[in-house]
């Protein structure tokens, strides 16, 4: 097959140290990604792609029906409200400011470069629509566990940068490794000589075995974004996604809600128990007699909205209609009992077990189900510790998704020339992506901080000179940097000397009054 694509070359005097030729390892190197290991054969590339199963215990066998199962789940109400809440502490979309910026603080570059590079990045933003669709792209990478995007190039103006960013259905594409060996002759074992790496496309989707009917293409993998959730099945190199967990809960939870219905509707109505008296009939006759009564005194006419007719359904019997029992001479007669419906229909704590536990398999706090529990954002005593650790999942979260970022990025600045891939791979490591969050919350957070150091301040104010110095309590009290420092000063001295400044009378001091006192 032609690779489709483009790719990002170097010089041989560039490679890195890692992809030296002389290097010998007979171990391939094992990434997050699970990308499946096959020959090098043309013929086992698409069988190949979807080759490594994941055996679950619901009976999941390949990657394709893996990814069905967990939106199959994620339609379900309460995984759908626990996603809901994952996606809105991550995406915050109800501001006008930017769902995500690039911060280059910690990057060693000149400023031209930076500006350069700020550009490129909301170019890309721009391209994927993510301001308007951040919530649905973050959604589908969180339930998928993986996503998919096709940098779109022309090869004929490739220093012209991405034309568009589409975003593939991962029941379409797969990453495949294509390892090739050759046997040390010194040592005799298998070594790896070349690693190959493409991904594969089928426009009809790959099917339970791996192939499809439709067209299949071989892609550069320069050509493609592909960013996982980073859980693996180790025993599969499977990637998995934060769904895995709650696949059997959920199933769980659907059929005892469903239990629940059957025993409702078999338990709840109140049914009589007729017993007719028939004397010393035989049996055959004391049938006839109790049918006789049971068709007179039943009721069960049925009109068809259809045919407009009505229609005599007696000779039919419901589990919910009453109970007809012959009773012997000698007997009480006949009589008529009601039985009772269920007496503990209110009782759902099995229900509500598996809907807690749920809400723990998507690492979601439980007190979120409970709609009369509300959650205070006031004051640090009233944020528990499920919300701190809520908190920190998804900020993991957004640390994963931004890899995406990160390749489309390097992919953009290496095509229009602003930095080379050597360069990129350097500092790639100290970009930060900084995504708004709720304003509300981190407003109240930023007050009951900086009320905390004040008061920690003022513990600690007579002991400045004696035990702690200036420098000292800015650095690790108040918690300023060295830029903030710096930025304070020169505030505070322009202040100064612009006559602003505090004074305990009127809020307000003069430069000469602070020189004054200082005298």
């Amino acid at each position: 097959m032609d690779i489709f694509g483009f790719e990002i070359t170097r010089k041989k005097d560039e490679l890195r140290a890692s992809e030296v030729k002389t290097a010998k390892s007979f171990v391939p190197q094992v990434d997050d990604d699970g990308t499946p290991i096959v020959a090098q054969q043309a013929g086992y590339i698409a069988g190949g792609a979807y080759g490594a199963y994941v055996d679950m215990e619901g009976g999941i066998k390949n990657e394709v029906e893996l990814i069905r199962r967990y939106r199959e789940t994620s339609l379900v109400p309460e995984c759908d409200a626990a996603i809901e809440d994952i996606v809105n502490e991550c995406i915050t979309s109800d501001s006008a400011d930017r769902i995500v910026t690039l911060d280059l603080r910690d990057v060693k570059l000149s400023d031209s470069i930076k500006t350069k590079m700020q550009d490129e990045f909301y170019n890309i933003l721009s391209m994927m629509k993510f301001n308007q669709n951040s919530h649905e792209i973050f959604r589908k990478w969180y339930v998928d566990g993986r996503i998919y995007f096709h940098k779109v190039v022309d090869s004929k103006r490739t220093k012209a940068g991405l034309v568009d960013i589409r975003q593939v259905d991962p029941l379409k594409i797969k990453k495949v490794r294509n390892i090739e060996t050759d046997k040390d002759k010194k040592e005799g074992v298998n070594v790896i000589k070349k690693v190959e790496e493409f991904y594969i496309f089928n426009d009809k989707g790959f099917d339970k075995t791996g192939t499809n009917e439709g067209t299949t293409v071989r892609i550069a993998p320069e050509a493609v974004t592909y960013t996982t959730s980073g859980l693996l099945d180790f025993n599969k190199n499977a990637v998995i996604g934060y769904l895995h967990k709650a696949l059997k809960t959920a199933n769980q939870l659907s059929m005892m809600e469903d239990a629940l219905v059957i025993y409702r509707l078999s338990r709840a109505p109140e049914r009589r128990i007729f017993y007719i008296d028939v004397g010393n009939l035989p049996k055959a006759k004391a049938e006839q007699y109790l049918a006789d009564v049971m068709n007179k005194y039943r009721n069960k006419l049925v009109y068809n909205a259809d045919t407009g007719e009505i229609k005599d359904d007696r000779k039919h019997m419901s589990m919910l209609e009453d109970f007809w029992l012959p009773r012997r001479e000698g007997g009480r007669g006949t009589e008529i009992t009601t039985l009772p419906g269920g007496q503990n229909l209110a009782e759902i704590d099995d229900v509500e077990y598996f809907k807690k536990k749920l809400y723990q398999s998507l690492n979601v706090p439980a007190s979120r189900m409970e709609a009369e529990n509300g959650f205070n954002m006031g004051r640090s005593s009233e944020i528990s510790r499920d919300e701190l650790k809520f908190n920190k999942f998804t900020n993991r979260l957004q640390k994963k998704f931004a890899r995406v970022f990160t390749d489309l990025l390097r992919t953009q600045l290496v095509l229009k020339e602003v930095v080379s891939a050597e360069e990129f791979d350097k500092f790639k490591d100290f970009l930060q992506y900084d995504y708004t969050a709720d304003n509300h919350f981190t407003e109240l957070k930023e007050q009951e901080i900086l009320r905390e150091r004040l008061d920690a301040l003022q513990s600690a104010s007579e002991y400045v000179g004696k035990y702690f110095s200036q420098e000292y309590v800015r650095k690790y009290i108040l918690r300023q940097t060295e830029e903030e420092i710096k930025e304070i000063d020169s505030q505070i001295k322009s202040e100064k000397e612009a006559g602003v400044g505090q004074d305990d009378q009127d809020g307000f001091y003069n430069s000469n009054e602070l020189g004054d006192n200082n005298e």
